[in-house]
């Protein structure tokens, strides 16, 4: 228990720090790219490419982890996200719309380390901690979630160029990160020599009903959130807003993503994750009718807020589902191919909503109602998923 207590508390560290570019890159990632893209329509391309440089590096970089540790791979991942936040600084610079989108694709390695943070808290955690682990590990989010926007602000109009501070301070959160892992005590895997010491086929797991549905329902809260989220900054200011006011609204957003989390672990150990995950997808249907209810800026915060908590609900039930339907040893495979779906169908969500956004009706206003709209066959899906595992339970 101390070795995870410890663990955890580096790990809330990192969420909370080095996660802060998270919510600096969703707020101005968009706008940035309205500035610099040659068609409105693909202003969210650099955020939607982010989402798929997670998605091409989250199975490498689990092998990786699996292979050598948690925290060399973390320590790879800032490298690699100071980086892409550099080229994003210098194709800002020079007005370059490619070379900010290759700087985006970097980035997208340190969000697939990023997303691995929650399994690492389990790593060396008791199987009765586990749950609280991944709980408090996520409510580090909630600094982030004051952190990264208070960045924005600060740093808005501080150069000629737009958000090019930004970006600088980007580079600087993932220099700390070397400091903040050489904390971390995580052991090595043993790569274990036996016959069947890498645990069963992937075909034959992806066909156990706790996974697969974990696993649905981690994409659809995941991608509807980001679907949301990556397009509410172009529509407030599109509806005649400050840019301050998107920055005030994610910020409100991110909170709600994190402060359940100081009881979400209580509540799936008593509940059972699949209630939870239930809960979640409900509370993301409430978002889009608040979302579709106005376009003023009590509408906005409803529908981000709820859009926070929902994900909470659905994305961490999804997780604790998911850690307690494999073995030790399938650890690696598993999470990997996770979070390639996971991260494959936010990428989707992402490219679609600057789509929706900017090209749906001619409107701020029914942009946004499409982006909303757009949640419903996710929600069916999840739900009727949802359903059949319960089914499956009660046959079982």
């Amino acid at each position: 228990m101390d070795r995870a207590r410890r663990n955890v508390a580096v790990l809330v560290a990192a969420q909370a720090i080095l996660g802060a570019q998270l919510p600096i890159n969703f707020i101005i990632g968009g706008l940035a790219g309205q500035i610099l893209a040659p068609n409105p329509c693909i202003a969210t391309l650099p955020i939607s490419l982010i989402i798929l440089g997670s998605a091409l590096s989250a199975r490498p970089l689990a092998g990786f982890m699996q292979r050598h540790g948690r925290r060399p791979g973390f320590i790879l991942a800032v490298m690699v996200g100071a980086l892409g936040a550099l080229v994003q600084a210098t194709g800002l610079w020079q007005g370059s719309f490619v070379l900010f989108c290759a700087g985006s694709l970097l980035t997208g390695v340190y969000m697939a380390a990023h997303g691995f943070y929650r399994f690492a808290a389990t790593d060396t955690a008791p199987p009765e901690f586990e749950a609280r682990a991944i709980s408090w590990v996520m409510a580090g989010g909630l600094a982030a979630a004051v952190i990264g926007p208070a960045l924005v602000r600060w740093t808005t109009g501080v150069t000629a160029v737009p958000f090019l501070a930004s970006y600088a301070v980007i580079v600087l959160l993932n220099l700390l990160g070397p400091i903040l892992f050489a904390f971390l005590d995580i052991p090595r895997p043993e790569v274990e020599k036996t016959e069947g010491a890498q645990g069963r086929p992937l075909s034959e797991i992806l066909r156990i009903p706790h996974v697969a549905v974990a696993m649905i329902c981690g994409m659809v809260a995941y991608s509807l959130m980001n679907l949301v989220m990556t397009s509410t900054p172009l529509a407030v200011v599109g509806c005649g807003f400050a840019p301050e006011n998107a920055a005030d609204i994610v910020s409100a957003h991110v909170l709600a993503m994190y402060a359940p989390s100081f009881f979400t672990g209580a509540l799936i150990n008593r509940f059972g994750p699949v209630r939870i995950v239930a809960i979640g997808m409900a509370i993301l249907m409430s978002a889009g009718l608040v979302g579709l209810s106005g376009v003023e800026l009590p509408n906005f915060f409803g529908a981000l807020i709820l859009l926070g908590i929902g994900w909470n609900f659905g994305y961490i039930g999804a997780t604790a589902m998911l850690t307690r339907a494999h073995r030790p040893e399938e650890r690696g495979r598993v999470q990997g191919i996770n979070d390639l779906f996971v991260f494959g169908c936010v990428f989707i969500a992402s490219l679609s909503s600057g789509g929706l956004m900017n090209c749906s009706g001619g409107t701020p206003q029914a942009g946004w109602n499409a982006v909303n709209l757009a949640m419903v066959p996710f929600l069916v899906l999840a739900g009727a998923a949802l359903i059949w595992l319960m089914r499956q339970r009660r046959l079982a």
